[in-house]
């Protein structure tokens, strides 16, 4: 560090010159001093900052993993209770396995309106703050896809459980093995994680009747859908689509849906004042 010094030297007229060298002038004026320091750190990456998001999401662990976790164990105790009061020769399946599904309609939701604050707060952006959430989302997506996978192996291995209840092992879902599992389980959590976050960034938008409007626009949308294959007499036209689809087609259509909610959400997230 360079120290400031003064050198006193006399002239020809009996007056005295003062010189000053080193850190002087900057200590005159502070404030450009400090301004003229090189910095200090390296700003954080774009990586690191969103990987940052991430960790912000999951500082609260039970909204990704423990509560679905939980979900899903209570869905099997009780759907396993059920199929042992009922008891039959023939397997049983049931449709608790979806019961962790929905959930992440509000994860998504509380990864919206109880997190962006905080990130704001933390000098994120908001394409950070979306990338980051929805990565958070992917990695609990793929964790609930395997531990599906997991439990449907479990039930093969023991016949539904010695009792011939299944939740998870559908035969449909299972057809293309445990990948075409996996995939639609993931795809599913993201589709209902990205629905739930886009109504939140709609609230934050546009306020509580900008979500009604929108609630009611897509059940009216799904109701003229379910009309006109009624009055066209198409359900099992419906029914053969979706059986020759198969489980990795239907995660296509389902990973498809997805990306159009998340670019709905980022558009309205972008335009958001607050």
């Amino acid at each position: 560090m360079t120290t400031a010094s003064r050198t006193t030297t006399s002239t020809a007229t009996g007056g005295t010159t003062v010189t000053t060298t080193g850190d002087a002038p900057r200590a005159a004026d502070p404030i450009r001093a400090r301004a003229a320091d090189p910095p200090t750190g390296r700003t954080a990456s774009t990586g690191s900052r969103i990987l940052n998001v991430v960790r912000l999401q999951f500082v609260n662990r039970y909204t990704f993993l423990w509560i679905p976790l939980i979900i899903i164990v209570s869905a099997v105790i009780l759907s396993l209770a059920i199929y042992w009061m009922i008891g039959s020769d023939s397997p049983m399946y049931g449709g608790g396995g979806q019961a962790p599904l929905w959930y992440y309609l509000v994860a998504g939701i509380q990864a919206m309106s109880l997190t962006f604050p905080f990130s704001q707060a933390m000098s994120l952006t908001r394409r950070e703050f979306f990338l980051g959430t929805v990565l958070a989302a992917a990695i609990s997506a793929v964790v609930l896809a395997a531990f599906y996978v997991l439990l449907g192996l479990l039930e093969q291995a023991t016949s539904g459980y010695g009792i011939n209840g299944y939740i998870v092992y559908l035969p449909w879902v299972w057809e293309s093995g445990w990948v075409g599992t996996a995939a639609v389980v993931a795809a599913l959590t993201m589709f209902f994680f990205l629905t739930g976050f886009w109504f939140a960034t709609i609230y934050r938008r546009a306020g509580t009747i900008a979500v009604t409007l929108a609630t009611v626009g897509l059940a009216v949308v799904l109701l003229a859908a379910i009309f006109v294959i009624t009055r066209m007499e198409a359900w099992m036209s419906v029914l053969e689509f979706f059986t020759t689809l198969g489980p990795l087609g239907l995660a296509g259509i389902l990973g498809g849906l997805a990306v159009v909610v998340g670019t709905a959400s980022w558009v309205t997230l972008r335009r958001s004042m607050h």
